[in-house]
């Protein structure tokens, strides 16, 4: 399997140097250059198939060649052997063909620990096969830094550095990453919003002197790898609900499009789905996109699903690349208007293109805790301010109730207790694992945001450059 740049002007790679790279490094993001496909009766060999196993055979294509293929199953079951349910991610019915797959069972209650679970076995796999050393570097507006941190914690040929918008996200997210004291760890409190600090991590990777001296890496959804582990649990819906002789639909909560994209692979792979819905809180540029065709940059408004407080949607890039019919050129172009000009114009005959495959809906802060209060009383369903969001989209713009609606819950409702208290009258509480949360140390710095700053901080403590004897 080689991957290709959504940009075509860097290097085809094969999976190993895609998920150390991340980025491509003429700005692109890389994607396989031929989808794999599953037949009908592939799909159906995968029924009644436990998470890990599934697992296996929907990745395995993507990994052909690594120095992983043959681990991959170790890899795997190792991974998900930390999670709180068996089923890894389960589905609970919330009405006629309406289902909630709970995806926050992993270590840090998100969705993100899906893929970065097995992201951190991947990059130990592959680094100790090669006898190397990274410097992971990060944004988070919430969720991804705490999973790539619990990931990535004390593997001694990575360390990490997570940047996240000061004051931005829930304190229960901030703490889930400050607590963490292993000497490989690094928290960056950046003064500015999540748009800053994704921004910030672009333009280190497109520095190419600090990007090779440090040897950077990337756990964002720009990695290849984070998207094909949340294929998987598309796979695994679909399955529970009738796969492939029976059609499903998404609806999934997201800013920076990764989540959903994965679902799109998973249809370009053969899964049949009718219907993407796109779940956008007031920061709504993908619903806006999707409803006018308008992608046009506004300021980031702080709301109750911080993680969702994006404007710049990355992975929008790779759907961009497949209705651009793979056009490498023309998806640079775009994309280098889109950061000059704030807006993004695909022309009308591909919005339409789109529009056959998604939907979208948004929700103010005042609809989500509405909405959060009345899916308790009527369900006793406690469901956090984002995924409440992917159920509110899914009932709101469900194109046929003939056809199973899946709503992707992302977060435990305790990683927002307070927004979840004032709309439920109930605090959730914390799993016995992080009772103690609140009472930990905490460490980070306050870095402004500036380039310059930020790559000084990361090259004083990157034990890659110590040993290159910078």
């Amino acid at each position: 399997m080689q991957y290709i740049s959504t940009r075509g002007v860097a290097p085809d790679l094969g999976f190993d140097e895609v998920l150390l790279t991340g980025l491509a490094k003429d700005g692109g993001l890389y994607v396989p250059e031929i989808w794999p496909q599953f037949s009908a009766d592939d799909i159906r060999r995968m029924r009644g198939l436990p998470y890990t196993d599934l697992a296996v055979a929907v990745m395995r294509p993507f990994v052909e060649g690594s120095v992983i293929e043959a681990k991959l199953p170790q890899l795997v079951a190792d991974a998900y052997r930390s999670f709180r349910h068996d089923a890894v991610t389960p589905l609970v019915q919330l009405g006629p063909d309406f289902w909630l797959m709970e995806l926050f069972h992993g270590p840090t209650l998100a969705f993100k620990d899906v893929a970065m679970q097995l992201l951190g076995r991947l990059f130990d796999a592959v680094l100790s096969a090669r006898k190397e050393r990274v410097t992971i570097v990060g944004a988070t507006s919430g969720d991804t830094g705490s999973a790539a941190i619990e990931a990535c914690r004390d593997r001694d040929a990575i360390d990490i550095f997570i940047l996240h918008p000061k004051g931005r996200t829930s304190e229960v997210q901030r703490r889930q990453m400050t607590t963490v004291l292993s000497p490989n760890v690094h928290n960056i409190a950046l003064e500015g919003t999540f748009d800053d600090c994704q921004d910030l991590v672009k333009a280190m990777f497109n520095d190419a002197p600090f990007r090779d001296g440090m040897r950077l890496s990337a756990v964002n959804s720009i990695n290849w790898a984070r998207i094909m582990a949340q294929i998987v649990y598309y796979f695994h819906a679909g399955l529970a609900l009738g796969a492939p002789d029976r059609p499903v639909s998404f609806a999934v909560p997201t800013g920076n499009f990764g989540n959903i994209f994965a679902g799109y692979a998973a249809k370009r792979m053969g899964l049949p789905v009718e219907q993407f819905i796109v779940g956008s809180n007031e920061n709504d540029i993908l619903t806006r996109f999707f409803e006018t065709g308008d992608m046009s940059m506004r300021g980031v408004v702080p709301t109750l699903s911080p993680s969702m407080d994006i404007q710049v949607s990355s992975n929008f890039e790779r759907l961009l690349f497949e209705f651009m019919d793979r056009d490498g050129d023309a998806v640079a172009a775009a994309m280098t208007k889109f950061r000059a000009t704030g807006k993004l114009d695909i022309g009308a005959n591909r919005w339409t293109l789109a529009r056959e495959e998604f939907d979208a809906f948004r929700l103010s802060d005042e609809e989500t805790l509405a909405a959060i209060g009345a899916m308790y009383r009527a369900t006793g369903q406690v469901i956090d301010p984002h995924s409440v969001i992917g159920v509110m989209a899914g009932m709101a713009r469900r194109r046929s109730a003939a056809t199973p609606m899946v709503a992707l819950a992302t977060a435990h409702p305790a990683k927002f207790p307070d927004a979840v208290e004032r709309a439920t009258g109930t605090r959730p509480g914390l799993p016995a694992s992080m009772a103690d949360l609140f009472a930990r140390e905490e460490r980070m710095t306050v870095l402004p945001n500036a380039l310059d700053a930020v790559e000084a901080f990361i090259a004083a403590r990157s034990r890659v450059a110590h040993e290159d004897g910078r």
